[in-house]
């Protein structure tokens, strides 16, 4: 695919578009007036998202690329910069929610493999477009962490623990990049009702539709905020959580029923 750089709306560049948060980050900026760059392993529904709503090449390119392929995920960046231009943000949504048991050895490599996707993936996504942003001097790098950062949660150590990492690395590359004029914005969902979550065995408070989110997400990124709960009401808990004693914090998720592991549930 080439197009035309000519095009003088912004272009925002989002992964796992084909579904959840990311489709309804999609939806949002094409809303605000951006053109889309939209990466995922499922292309093909992509490209049946964007012919629904009538989006010629120009207004919406779709790469094929598993975020966890470092090589793949780099040199679809690298087309999209050629196809489309410098994009004026660029989310890192693309992630896994997998249960684990560290008594486990299959578990050791779904440990292995959120790294992969959820971490190493998110560099792996900015890269391509750090130097090209930088030179201009403006843009927005996001990536999507989660409350469960805050504080870990009984069989649910690989995700917690990669979205830790995601806020520990933004912040890292905040600092990096301070008077570049390319801001990022580390934003934390609470529950979203989305593939991810709804196979959960326990109380979700708060729950967004995808769509709330994504328009306070928006928001959040257009007003260049560098950290932020979505919802707020959940980074109040989380807040609280972590300021638990540790026995009154193990205490309290006691018997907590524990995030379905690979192949339970209805995966």
């Amino acid at each position: 695919m080439t197009t035309s750089h000519t095009d003088s709306r912004p272009l925002a560049v989002i992964t796992g578009a084909s579904s959840g948060i990311g489709q309804a980050l999609a939806d949002r900026y094409l809303r605000a007036g951006y053109r889309l760059a939209l990466f995922a392993r499922r292309d093909e529904e992509l490209r049946r998202w964007a012919a629904e709503r009538g989006l010629d090449e120009r207004a919406c390119g779709v790469y094929r690329a598993d975020v966890a392929d470092v090589d793949a995920v780099v040199q679809a960046g690298q087309r999209c910069l050629a196809d489309m231009g410098v994009p004026q943000v660029v989310i890192a949504n693309a992630g896994i929610s997998v249960g684990m048991d560290t008594a486990q050895r299959e578990d050791i490599s779904v440990l292995s493999r959120t790294f992969a996707t959820n971490n190493v993936g998110m560099a792996a996504t900015f890269h391509p477009f750090v130097a090209a942003m930088r030179a201009r001097g403006q843009g927005a790098l996001v990536g999507i962490a989660s409350v469960a950062a805050i504080r870990g949660l009984p069989g649910h150590g690989a995700y917690c623990a990669s979205k830790a990492a995601v806020v520990a690395y933004c912040e890292s590359l905040r600092g990096e990049l301070r008077g570049s004029g390319v801001a990022v914005v580390t934003l934390l969902p609470g529950y979203v009702d989305t593939p991810l979550t709804q196979e959960n065995r326990y109380a979700m408070p708060f729950l967004l539709s995808p769509e709330v989110f994504a328009d306070r997400a928006f928001k959040a990124i257009e007003a260049g905020m560098s950290y932020r709960v979505i919802p707020w009401q959940m980074g109040v808990v989380a807040k609280l959580l972590r300021a638990l004693p540790n026995a009154w914090f193990d205490r309290l998720l006691a018997g907590r029923p524990r995030k379905h592991r690979e192949g339970e549930g209805r995966h």
